[in-house]
Parts: structure tokens; C-alpha cells; sequence
């Protein structure tokens, strides 16, 4: 994170691999480096970001990051899901779908 130089660093840990005690782990170790988000997945992996992800990611690293939900976000509902679980951002490749209110074209 030092070498960033002040710019925004996203941690990307991956949540469809690890456990739950590995996510937490994970978040605090980004937290402890000074990143400015955890993320929740590439979209390499398969999966994506889920609700219960999201909320223990958060309840980690409280109000010291920004919680980044990617994958998963179809509609506008799966969109406020993730952000009452307290994604801070959402990762989408149907983000102008979404915001009109329609379902994404792909599954992930």
C-alpha cells in the first residue's frame, strides 16, 4: 500500500475460496496495510459477491474501509441487497440495467 503513494488500493480477496474465518482474516490484514477497499471477488473464480460476504466483510473492517461487492449484482434489488449489507460500491457489468430497473443479459 506504501508503494500506491496515497492512491486508492483495493484488496481483492477472493470469497468464493475461502472460508469464513479466512475472509475475516483476509480483511483484517488489508485493514492493517492502510487499503482503501476489500473487494470481494475478480470474477475469475466463479460466484461472486454475496449478501452474507458482504455483511462479515464489513462487520470486520467497520467504517475504516470500503466494502466493494463484485459479481453476482443482477437487479435492483440484488443492488440495495449489497449495499444494506453495507457495500460501499458495486461491481457490475450491467450497472445501466440495473439502475432501469431491468435483470442483467449474463449469470455473473
Amino acid at each position: 500500500v506504501e508503494a500506491a503513494q496515497g492512491k486508492t488500493v483495493k484488496v481483492i480477496i477472493e470469497t468464493v475460496l475461502l472460508t469464513d474465518e479466512e475472509k475475516v482474516k483476509a480483511c483484517q490484514l488489508a485493514q492493517a496495510a492502510n487499503a482503501t477497499f476489500v473487494k470481494t471477488s475478480t470474477g475469475f473464480a466463479g460466484g461472486g459477491a454475496t449478501v452474507e460476504d458482504v455483511k462479515l466483510m464489513k462487520e470486520t473492517v467497520g467504517d475504516t474501509m470500503e466494502v466493494k461487492a463484485s459479481g453476482g449484482v443482477r437487479n435492483l434489488d440484488d443492488f440495495k441487497a449489497m449495499v444494506d449489507a453495507g457495500a460501499t460500491r458495486i461491481g457490475a457489468s450491467a450497472g445501466v440495467q440495473i439502475m432501469q430497473g431491468l435483470e442483467a443479459d449474463s449469470d455473473y
